[in-house]
């Protein structure tokens, strides 16, 4: 049952900016915190460990989602959340219960991150602005996050944007029992998921070098001269607004070229200046950076519908994007020389171009048009109608039979087929039969 019933007249592309915007500020703020704790009592090499233990609990977070995908569990997770950030914004950071306190932070958080990507790939299923949506989204976060947090005094305004936050990420999810379904579309091939993941891991490994030697910079300057959220940081704005206005043209085509691009202009930067370009360098990062998740955002959640485990995949970039942290960890990237790193980038964007060539990343052609989407689908988007309550929608709209023909034929009782039908009637705002097949012929309609 949904008991938002004013969010169901929200179209989906708002939706899908909306629910992205507002986890995006409450993950920026949390993990710009979080990046904090053990300063003052832990050593600076045991300090820069706290950015890696922060990514080991984002992965525990999500996998959990994956495997414990409750909806009770979603609002738990997403109110510790809360709670754990307004504790890190007023208490101190140089305890080591602070370090805890973040620790189940951002495993909470990471568990909220995998019920928001799922309900997301269920939003942009045949979103057409999904790109612009996801951008303006991020956006957004980005430049609230950066406007609120560079002065610590106004903690109150902080906590405010928290609070809203969460409040509308809540709100968004109130139906987040109600996966994608993928079963009247192709599934996806395996090699059509591994080409994408192959790709955004080599990609986040070469902008990992970039992340762990600003974060070493910064960790080393106690966040003073070298700060990671400084101005450059806005270069993310205009950036993630035009890559996800790219996204949106010629079926998606055009954007994992225009990734290969960015990326290519920041190793050409490391190629002829190096490391000692800091500046430069920083924006190269942020705009690299951002190319990269815009491509495996947008990726994974166009193809997460159609495979299994929409609930894993529909966070794969995440996932791989913490992953990829960790490596650079592992590595101690921001330690080689500059022959190394220049070695690693080559390595990892002819990988890039190798699986992108073979998976057809490069043909440019626009797609036929394909058929109208399914009128049954666009509902199940727009309504959050759950897999079974869509099964139930079908028959009574294609059929003429009874309920008690329609409950043998789908072998459900007649009692849980009028319940499925009563949270149609609450969902859609329909009260009659005949009311919802004038719905699905509304939405067969091009808009």
């Amino acid at each position: 049952m949904n008991r938002f019933r004013c969010i169901e007249s929200i179209p989906s592309s708002l939706r899908l900016g909306l629910l992205f915007g507002a986890f995006m500020v409450l993950q920026l703020v949390v993990l710009r915190m979080a990046n904090r704790a053990g300063s003052g009592f832990l050593p600076q090499p045991q300090q820069e460990l706290v950015y890696l233990f922060l990514q080991v609990a984002v992965i525990g977070g999500i996998l959990l989602h994956a495997a414990l995908r409750r909806r009770a569990l979603t609002a738990a997770a997403l109110g510790t959340a809360l709670t754990g950030a307004a504790v890190m914004l007023f208490a101190p950071c140089d305890a080591p219960w602070y370090l805890l306190v973040t620790g189940v932070t951002t495993l909470t958080l990471g568990f909220t991150g995998g019920a928001v990507y799922t309900r997301l790939a269920l939003y942009a299923v045949g979103e057409r602005h999904a790109g612009r949506s996801l951008g303006i989204g991020y956006a957004a976060a980005v430049a609230l996050q950066y406007g609120l947090q560079l002065q610590w005094e106004i903690k109150p305004a902080l906590l405010l944007l928290l609070l809203l936050a969460c409040g509308v990420t809540g709100v968004l999810l109130s139906d987040s029992h109600a996966a994608p379904s993928a079963e009247e579309e192709q599934p996806v091939s395996r090699f059509a998921l591994v080409a994408p993941a192959v790709i955004t891991l080599a990609l986040l490994l070469f902008t990992s070098y970039y992340n762990s030697y600003i974060h070493h910079l910064q960790i080393a300057s106690g966040y003073t001269d070298f700060n990671v959220y400084s101005l450059p940081r806005l270069l993310m704005i205009p950036t993630v607004m035009l890559l996800g206005t790219v996204a949106d043209l010629r079926g998606g085509r055009l954007l994992p070229v225009c990734t290969l691009c960015v990326v290519s202009l920041a190793l050409l930067n490391t190629a002829l200046l190096g490391r000692e370009t800091y500046l430069l360098n920083m924006c190269l990062y942020y705009v690299a950076l951002t190319a990269v998740v815009v491509y495996y955002h947008l990726t994974f959640l166009r193809l997460a519908p159609r495979t299994k485990h929409p609930a894993l995949w529909a966070c794969m970039g995440r996932l791989l994007d913490s992953a990829a942290v960790i490596l650079s960890f592992g590595f101690r990237f921001s330690q080689l020389s500059q022959v190394a790193v220049l070695l690693i980038d080559i390595a990892a964007l002819a990988v890039v171009v190798v699986m992108m060539a073979v998976s057809g990343s490069f043909n440019l052609t626009v797609p036929r048009k394909q058929a109208a989407p399914d009128p049954f689908l666009s509902a199940q988007a727009r309504y959050g109608i759950t897999p079974s309550e869509l099964r139930v929608l079908r028959e009574l709209v294609q059929t003429d039979d009874k309920q008690e023909v329609v409950a043998a034929r789908l072998q459900i009782s007649v009692s849980t087929l009028r319940h499925h039908i009563t949270s149609l009637y609450k969902k859609t705002g329909a009260q009659t039969r005949a009311a919802l097949c004038k719905l699905i012929s509304q939405q067969a309609q091009p808009h």
